[in-house]
């Protein structure tokens, strides 16, 4: 694929933070890439890494994280034109390189929309700075028009009003609404929302989701989902990427995941998707174990102490990943008789 394609591809990304003077590394060789005007979903259990894999892309990681990798590049498209930036290359986190691609090409909806508002600034205000800081000559009654327009577009009523409100005056359904504003306000390509979901009850869920996709249908953009709802997982994802304990184990599409599914992880994960109708006295399966601590990892496969399939050689060293179908890889040694692809 070319790089019109292409609009993120990751190769190789390590993240290591310093505990107690102990290295620990929390992201290891992870690789994907997303497609343009597509959705990746990024899934797995709370602590697999998700979350801390897209902070080290958008370098969001504190200075006690050394962030590594072959390849970070974000190809943007202006007027038909591709231009790479190498993000593993930028040596300030926070310096102008980085803060200039934040916002007009690729942003972030953080997960907790309680905590991602400031709660002593109007909501209107914390929309509108991103417009402020990309553009120098911009006057706050145009940037005004334009969050006032924005919030039209995502359905939070009373505009006029709403804008000077604080946040503590919206429901939680309206503030995710507004940290979506404040992603979408400079219309990047690439937005990556993080677990966006929730902290909002299922009726709020769907609206939100709705809203993505139709903001992806109508302005084709590209959305990394971080989830581990299975369910928005199959309403809204192109290609999926499963991750366990800092690794990739498993990638592919839609179809590859939920129809030829691969990874013993991955098959527990789906085998512990709440359904209707359970037969009295039926419960609900779920994966043994518990996700362990990074700092105790040896060698050999992350899942092994949890694998009902966990063979003796499973422990000996790390497992590669092996391409079993175009484009659907898996990080497991009962396809070791296909290509190596790491």
């Amino acid at each position: 694929m070319d790089n019109k394609e292409i609009i993120l591809n990751v190769e190789k990304l390590n993240t290591t933070f310093i505990s107690d003077r102990k290295e620990i590394k929390i992201v290891k060789d992870v690789s994907f890439q997303v497609r343009r005007g597509k959705t990746l979903a990024v899934v797995g259990e709370s602590g697999c890494g998700k979350s801390v894999t897209m902070n080290s892309i958008m370098r969001f990681t504190g200075k006690n994280a050394i962030v590594k990798a072959e390849n970070i590049q974000y190809n943007a498209l202006r007027d038909g034109k591709v231009t790479e930036y190498h993000l593993e290359s930028i040596k300030e986190p926070n310096g102008p390189e980085m803060r200039a691609l934040r916002g007009p090409d690729m942003s972030m909806v953080f997960q907790d929309p309680m905590s991602s508002l400031n709660p002593v600034y109007k909501v209107g205000d914390q929309v509108a700075e991103g417009l402020l800081q990309h553009n120098k000559g911009m006057k706050k009654d145009e940037a005004r028009k334009l969050v006032l327009e924005m919030f039209r577009k995502l359905g939070i009523p009373d505009p006029e009003e709403r804008i000077d409100c604080y946040p503590h005056q919206f429901s939680g359904g309206m503030k995710q609404r507004v940290v979506i504003a404040i992603a979408m306000i400079c219309n990047p390509e690439l937005i990556i929302c993080d677990e966006p979901t929730t902290a909002l009850d299922v009726t709020i869920q769907a609206q939100i989701m709705d809203l993505l996709k139709e903001l992806q249908l109508k302005e084709g953009k590209s959305i990394i989902l971080i989830t581990h709802n299975m369910g928005l997982v199959a309403e809204m994802a192109d290609e999926v990427c499963v991750m366990y304990m800092g690794r990739v184990v498993e990638f592919g599409s839609l179809e590859d995941l939920f129809d030829r599914t691969s990874h013993p992880y991955t098959r527990a994960l789906l085998r512990s998707v709440p359904v209707l109708g359970l037969a009295d006295g039926q419960k609900l399966e779920t994966i043994p174990g518990a996700t362990p601590n990074p700092a105790d990892l040896k060698g050999g496969c992350e899942f092994a102490d949890r694998c009902s399939e966990c063979m003796d050689r499973c422990r000996e060293k790390t497992i590669p990943m092996f391409e079993i179908a175009p484009g659907h890889r898996v990080r497991c040694l009962k396809f070791d008789s296909y290509p190596e692809v790491d």
